[in-house]
């Protein structure tokens, strides 16, 4: 940072001269690059550690998708998992989704990767997972909600895995909704 701020204040210097000694005058467009670019790096250097860390205490929520898009005439739909998130987002929570890897049958009658689910849920990809065939996605939702601190978007109890996850048993990790009367809600969170 001192670095970065003695070359700010040399770069200002440097303008003023420019700008005061005829002399100097034809320096005065080397002398403003030198001054803008001087001044983004000093910003960067003081506030991008801030911007950085405020980037990464997300306020993350796993969302169980598989369990989730079944919430409305319990028929498995992309939409209703889509209100979710949306509603989600509004709170101010960033979502995590994890999928079986039959999703894409129930909903689409073919495979379906976390790339295009992400897309219909307009999150980006990295915030989407499918898990691999034959694989149970209920450890992976598990393990990402123990892994960030997060807790879980879900109408499953997970009953046959708190013996290795207590937290499940907790009031409020697990996060309920549906649909009343047309209507989103979700547990208090």
């Amino acid at each position: 940072m001192v670095f970065s701020a003695s070359l700010f204040l040399m770069a200002v210097v440097a303008t003023v001269l420019t700008l005061v000694l005829p002399q100097f005058a034809t320096f005065l467009p080397a002398a403003l690059l030198v001054l803008g670019l001087s001044m983004f790096w000093f910003l960067r250097v003081v506030w991008g550690p801030k911007r950085r860390a405020k980037r990464r205490a997300k306020n993350w929520l796993v969302v169980d998708g598989s369990n989730v898009m079944f919430w409305q005439d319990n028929t498995p739909k992309i939409e209703t998992l889509a209100a979710v998130v949306t509603q989600l987002d509004a709170e101010g929570f960033d979502s995590f989704v994890v999928f079986d890897a039959n999703v894409g049958y129930k909903i689409g009658n073919k495979y379906q990767r976390s790339a295009t689910l992400a897309r219909y849920l307009s999150l980006p990809a990295e915030q989407v997972v499918v898990v691999q065939k034959g694989a149970p996605a209920d450890p992976a939702i598990l393990a990402a909600a123990r892994q960030v601190g997060a807790r879980i978007v879900t109408n499953d109890r997970y009953r046959d895995w708190v013996a290795d996850h207590p937290e499940i048993t907790e009031t409020g990790h697990l996060i309920k909704g549906g649909y009343r009367e047309g209507k989103l809600w979700l547990a208090p969170h």
